[in-house]
């Protein structure tokens, strides 16, 4: 285990992270994170559960002399060793013995051996009983490589809810449990009949003669910037048993879980654009919301006691247009409902200046005219760079109201601001089968590839993803979701094995945008998939548009020619993971720079600028761009002189001058003479080069132009 007096990430070597006979029904083998914790950090396999002792224990079902009975045992990894143990799919009779006299069992050590059926003591209850639930949710896993499941039980946790939940047209049958099991969805605890349903709550008259009244959650914020919003399901008078969903939470879909949406999908390249994993997608799922989630973020303010007097949360802020102040209340707090962007106030709050030493003519003015208003300076909280969205929320805490605030901290006022964003390119989509991209482009629906019919396809997905990364269940599900969008009816003439194994259960017919389960490790097989698909239902011309083989003949939206070859068509269930390009886009001017190296600070947060490493500086020197590499060394980092000399001559309209000394090379001198190193910096003349530490240029300039040289530099061109 990790932690104190456990192992540490570096020391744990292969052994300690591979998957071990011992895990089976009570880890999971796949679900583990990618990266230094892989193997480490594991999940609960779906029936597993911790004893009074600590040990984890799964569950069995007795064997007695050949026959399986119901008894439930559950056994921890040391007393499963002494026991021989069948799969859960060894085919039994309806006594419940078993068909085969030799049975496939497992013994200590998970060896796998075939033995006698009087000899087996135990059999696994369900075939998904080794795996955890995010993994037991992803159809035809028994088809893709241990790899793939893993990124694909750990992308669904990635999953943003969307605004139009869409239940999946092929799971695993998990789906209802592990949404009701999660809490999103409020079931009704007691049987009875819904007396009043409304957006936010729902009543019961339950049959006892008490009322019940479940309050639903709207628009709240989760921890990940979603948005986590309930929607009744029932209507009034309408009649509900226990353990009846009430109301969807955020990514359920009637109770099922549904983390994404059902998107008509191509195999095929497109003109390069789905190169390397890229994905194409059509304007139809932008403009009907398919893939459109609800973001909202949380901006926190606080007032504080300071040494030179307390910051104060007001309307009243200095050197500010009244535009700017139009949405903020008395309070000096912006309204609920006014749409902000980037730099816009939402919280009004001054800051004491510290006074300067007065002149003596100042402070005559002063004993004559009595004490004028102290100076403050404005320290509003704003949006921050790159952000917009419309205001859902404001919360006010108030240290005099007796909240419970920071020492030293009078107010606290937070502000929700929401923001609705459509999918588009950059961002990240993702199948269950660790099937992962990026949306290179979105075509017109005119431009689609479309079926024979003039259906023309969501998504266009490159076929080379599939041979090396060896997930084939994305393609088996792509051909059973296709069957669930047509329905299927198996004609009365068809007698094969199949076909029989189907009316078995009575699934030999299904009407249009069925849902399948195709349980893990016991789902649907290749004979059933392709017997179905030659008996989808026709559409309104009596024609079939996929085959018995999953392919159909696609057009080119563009030219209207056919493709010359057949292209495997159906229904993928996509996710929109939280990896979006609105978060990650980022671009400065001029922002603030590090304090010792005058180099501009890196990352988003930072409002920092692109590192340009070593490698770049090769890859230019290789390429003769010597003034372009000058430029980036000196003027666009930390020349203090040039960067300001530069910015007067774009200003005023003339020639860009000559770069100066970098600041690092000044600190690596500096570094050096402090290691008692006489260094001198001699021109090609042999003369010494002086380098000054204050630039009298620089500060007369910078005064000129505005900027303020004792702090930070502005964010932005604007604030300058």
């Amino acid at each position: 285990a990790l932690g104190p007096g456990g192992l540490s990430r570096e020391r744990a070597g292969y052994e300690v992270r591979d998957v071990h006979p011992s895990h089976y029904g009570r880890m999971c083998p796949i679900e583990t994170p990618e990266g230094p914790n892989i193997g480490l950090i594991g999940s609960l396999a779906s029936y597993g559960r911790i004893n009074s002792f600590g040990f984890v224990e799964t569950p069995y079902r007795k064997v007695v002399d050949g026959l399986v009975s119901d008894q439930i045992d559950y056994l921890t990894a040391t007393d499963e060793d002494r026991y021989i143990i069948a799969q859960a799919n060894s085919p039994l009779t309806e006594e419940g013995e078993f068909v085969d006299d030799a049975v496939l069992v497992r013994q200590r050590g998970g060896e796998a051996e075939l033995r006698p059926a009087s000899e087996v003591d135990y059999m696994d209850v369900s075939p998904r009983q080794m795996v955890s639930v995010a993994t037991a949710l992803i159809p035809f896993l028994e088809h893709d490589d241990a790899n793939r499941a893993l990124m694909g039980s750990n992308m669904q946790r990635q999953a943003v809810p969307l605004i139009r939940n869409d239940a999946p047209l092929v799971g695993t049958g998990m789906e209802f449990r592990a949404a009701v099991d999660a809490g999103d969805v409020t079931v009704a605890k007691k049987a009875g009949v819904v007396k009043e349903v409304s957006a936010d709550s729902v009543e019961i008259a339950e049959d006892e003669g008490t009322y019940t009244t479940y309050r639903l959650q709207k628009f709240r914020r989760s921890n990940q910037g979603t948005c986590t919003n309930q929607r009744p399901l029932v209507a009034n008078g309408q009649r509900v048993e226990v353990g009846t969903p009430l109301a969807d939470g955020p990514c359920t879909d009637e109770g099922e879980m549904a983390l994404g949406t059902n998107l008509l999908v191509a195999f095929m390249p497109w003109q390069g654009h789905n190169y390397e994993d890229a994905i194409i997608l059509s304007q139809r799922v932008v403009q009907d919301d398919l893939l459109t989630s609800i973001h909202i973020e949380e901006h926190e303010v606080d007032a504080r006691d300071t040494k030179l007097g307390p910051e104060e949360i007001t309307r009243d802020i200095p050197n500010v247009s009244d535009e700017a102040l139009a949405d903020l209340d008395e309070r000096g707090i912006i309204r609920i409902g006014a749409e902000v962007g980037n730099g816009d106030i939402l919280v009004g709050k001054v800051t004491p200046k510290g006074e300067t030493e007065l002149t003596p003519e100042e402070r005559l003015l002063r004993a004559i005219f009595g004490e004028k208003a102290r100076e403050v300076r404005d320290t509003s909280l704003k949006v921050p760079h790159g952000e917009s969205g419309t205001v859902i929320g404001v919360r006010v805490f108030d240290s005099a109201d007796g909240d419970e605030l920071s020492p030293g901290v009078n107010q606290l006022v937070r502000v929700y601001v929401a923001q609705k964003r459509k999918i588009s390119d950059g961002d990240k989509l993702a199948g269950r089968h660790g099937n992962k991209g990026v949306i290179s482009k979105i075509l017109p629906v005119e431009d689609m590839p479309f079926l024979e019919d003039g259906t023309p396809v969501d998504i266009v997905l490159n076929p080379l993803g599939v041979p090396g990364r060896m997930n084939v269940g994305q393609v088996l599900e792509t051909h059973l979701g296709w069957i669930a969008s047509r329905g299927w009816k198996v004609p009365d003439g068809v007698k094969e094995e199949w076909a029989e194994r189907l009316r078995s259960i009575g699934a030999d017919e299904a009407p249009v945008n069925s849902n399948i389960a195709t349980p893990v490790f016991d789902g649907a097989r290749e004979d059933e998939i392709s017997g179905l698909l030659a008996s989808t239902l026709p559409n309104r011309d009596g024609n079939r548009m996929v085959g018995h083989d999953g392919k159909a003949m696609l057009l080119d939206g563009r030219t209207g020619e056919q493709f010359p070859e057949p292209i495997s068509v159906g229904y993928m269930y996509l996710l929109k993971l939280h990896h979006l390009v609105d978060d990650k886009i980022h671009a400065r001017s001029t922002g603030p720079y590090s304090m010792i190296t005058q180099q501009p600070l890196g990352g988003k947060a930072q409002f920092g600028g692109q590192r340009f490493g070593e490698m770049e500086v090769w890859a230019l020197e290789a390429y003769g761009a010597a003034y372009a590499l000058q430029e980036l060394l000196t003027i666009k980092s930390d020349d203090i002189l040039g960067r300001v000399k530069v910015y007067e001559a774009i200003v005023k309209g003339e020639n860009v001058p000559e770069p100066g000394i970098p600041e690092s090379f000044k600190v690596l001198v500096k570094e050096m003479q402090s290691l008692c190193l006489n260094v001198e910096v001699l021109s090609s003349d042999g003369s010494t080069v002086e380098m000054r530490d204050a630039e009298d240029d620089v500060f007369r300039a910078a005064e000129e132009l505005g900027i303020d040289l004792s702090r930070r530099e502005p964010s932005s061109v604007e604030e300058v």
